[in-house]
């Protein structure tokens, strides 16, 4: 059964394992050079020009899978060798272009760029051309296409220009880090840093390995995960984690479950709220909304919240969260999670982690996950977090009317944003995720679809505790 959507993943976990097995048996730097040979052994193994082009790029692969660039604060990096044969055109005119006279695209532009030559070609000035669209949405012949890059069309908020070279750029200022770019780039050439080095170092150094050390590993892991790792149980995936050394495994829901309370309360104080559980939504609205800063939910997210709970409950405790976000890995960065989280994995990391240790997990017997709610798992999807604060104003007994704005993706939490700018939100509550569908459907999934959806519901639905009020009654 196929692990991953596409061969691109497929390509950034051959590295990520072979780096991972070497950090393993404590022989990396010495076999560091070997990689980019062991994994384009010859020339029939290539999709560029020449071998050696190749495994120059995979060298830059195993620099990001080490970690990355570590001036650059931004956890997406592009590798500039790899970032080619794109167009970059913009919008164009195509031979379909039937020299009609109507000439609706002249019409419709606003900004002058359009002409004509003797035959009624349509031709686009670039000096003028504002990238709008409007000409290509009135052809009769959609003749006009847009020849953007796939990650200028995947990042939503503007992030992705291009250099003198015609490589992307980054721009850090807009980059909210959700990762789009990263997995609809069809050459690689735009990766997530990866610290899968610290979770083998935190693992290697933790009581599960050595009689020394004065600390247990946790894993907190994301509702999602109950959609990834087709080919296996749940429950053998979480006896994989604890024979990598985690002592326990624990759902990032149950610190959902705790921050539906929190965020009830909150709403219901204030009167109007945007979420705080997606960072690269809240990290939108401070970039591209800052007057609406005030709005956002005081709450930690559920992964802080929890690897709270566990640092102050389990003095010298590590905490790695597992999930489907590359933005969590920027917020593991930020001063008020750092203390709580050690380090953060995608789930394609962990199946690199996996197999980097040769686990068969289709082989393992069933560990149990039983510790959050329903409303706690959905969070996964879009909507969830909304439900659950639904729930979280019963069982709190708060009289107040939850008037819901629910968005997936970041155009939909740009229009919420921009009527609650303007006063004209139909709604007090933005729950706001950058991916859509939600974290179902994040930059670190394995497998991303609709699937995802029915299969967190499913789980949600086996959740033993049945409201938010008994799932937290164990932190108690």
């Amino acid at each position: 059964m196929r692990k991953f959507d596409t061969k691109i993943q497929h390509l950034k976990y051959k590295v990520l394992r072979e780096v991972a097995r070497l950090a393993w048996e404590d022989k990396l730097l010495e076999n560091l050079m070997d990689i980019p040979g062991k994994l384009v052994p010859g020339k029939e193994a290539t999709m560029r020009c020449c071998v050696y082009k190749e495994r120059a790029i995979l060298g830059e692969r195993v620099k990001i899978a080490m970690g990355g660039d570590k001036e650059n604060p931004n956890v997406i990096e592009v590798i500039e060798i790899a970032c080619d044969e794109c167009p970059v055109g913009g919008f164009e005119v195509t031979n379909a272009c039937r020299g009609c006279l109507a000439h609706r695209c002249e019409d419709v532009c606003r900004f002058g760029a359009l002409s004509f030559d003797d035959n009624h070609v349509a031709h686009i000035d670039k000096t003028k051309c504002k990238e709008c669209g409007a000409c290509a949405k009135v052809c009769p012949y959609t003749a006009i296409v847009s020849r953007k890059r796939p990650c200028q069309n995947a990042c939503k908020v503007k992030a992705i220009t291009m250099n003198e070279e015609k490589s992307a750029k980054i721009d850090n200022s807009k980059c909210i880090q959700c990762g789009a770019c990263v997995y609809q780039c069809p050459f690689g050439a735009i990766q997530d840093k990866s610290y899968i080095l610290d979770a083998i170092d935190i693992l290697k150094k933790s009581k599960a390995y050595t009689a020394e050390s004065d600390y247990h590993a946790y894993a907190i892991v994301a509702p999602s995960i109950s959609s990834q790792f087709s080919y296996a149980k749940l429950g053998q995936v979480v006896t994989g984690l604890k024979k990598l050394g985690f002592r326990d495994i624990i759902e990032a829901a149950l610190g959902a479950d705790m921050v539906a309370m929190s965020e009830a309360k909150e709403l219901s104080e204030k009167g109007l709220l945007t979420s705080s559980c997606c960072p690269a939504f809240v990290q939108y609205i401070k970039s591209a909304f800052p007057h609406l800063v005030e709005h956002i939910s005081h709450n930690l997210s559920p992964m802080a919240v929890l690897a709270k709970y566990i640092k102050e409950t389990t003095p010298g405790a590590k905490v790695v969260f597992i999930g489907p976000c590359t933005a969590k890995k920027a917020e593991a960065q930020l001063a008020s999670v750092k203390p709580y989280v050690d380090a953060v994995l995608t789930f394609e990391e962990l199946q690199a982690l996996f197999d980097s240790r040769d686990f068969d997990l289709s082989t393992f017997e069933e560990g149990v996950l039983d510790n959050a709610s329903y409303f706690g798992r959905i969070f996964a999807r879009s909507g969830g977090l909304t439900d659950a604060a639904v729930q979280a104003m019963k069982e709190q007994n708060i009289d107040f009317e939850i008037k819901p704005v629910v968005c997936d993706g970041i155009e939909a939490c740009r229009m919420a944003l921009l009527k609650l700018g303007k006063g004209v939100l139909d709604g007090n509550f933005i729950e706001g995720m950058a991916c859509v569908g939600g974290c179902i459907n994040g930059a670190g999934c394995l497998t991303h679809g609709e699937k995802n959806k029915t299969e967190v519901d499913k789980y949600g639905r086996e959740a033993l505790e049945k409201t938010i009020s008994d799932a937290i009654s164990i932190l108690k």
